[in-house]
């Protein structure tokens, strides 16, 4: 049915993808302009940090220095268009996170990257592999870009004294 590499299972993978980071992008503007605290920007990554259960599985192990690669990555190719365009601020008593107009088309992009790169991947490792590389970036993303926002909220509140909790 499919010709050359496509698969039925590459094509739901692709379709998978894309709904995900449609889910995504939909659910990080929903959270703009919203009122944040201290917990909305550490629990993502914390909760995100379960997924490490997965090298549990030995279909997943991959070397150190990989893992390194894709988190160095993660976090800073990766991270850095993000911190870029999100902002936090203080509007009367409280701080809200506020995203450039570029937001949604730095998420776009990333996605594309991801699915780009994917197949480059996965054509060298496993599936699980794969899939464990790609968790590894996308937590050392998340965990950068989750610090700078939690500096950046420090900030607004030490600047404001104790109005914000």
């Amino acid at each position: 049915m499919f010709q050359n590499s496509f698969s039925v299972g590459h094509v739901a993978s692709i379709v998978v993808t894309l709904l995900s980071g449609a889910a995504v992008m939909f659910l990080r503007l929903r959270a703009s302009n919203r009122p944040t605290n201290m917990r909305k920007i550490i629990i993502p990554p914390l909760g995100m940090s379960t997924g490490f259960l997965m090298f549990v599985v030995p279909e997943t192990h991959v070397p150190w220095t990989w893992a390194l690669i894709a988190f160095a990555a993660g976090a800073t190719v990766f991270a850095y268009p993000l911190i870029r365009t999100s902002k936090l601020e203080r509007v009367g008593g409280e701080i809200v996170l506020k995203r450039s107009k570029m937001f949604v088309f730095i998420l776009l992009g990333l996605l594309i990257v991801r699915l780009l790169v994917h197949d480059a991947v996965e054509s060298k490792v496993s599936i699980p592999q794969t899939g464990a590389l790609f968790f590894v970036l996308a937590f050392g993303m998340i965990v950068v870009w989750r610090i700078a926002m939690l500096r950046e909220f420090m900030a607004l509140q030490r600047g404001a004294g104790k109005e914000i909790s």
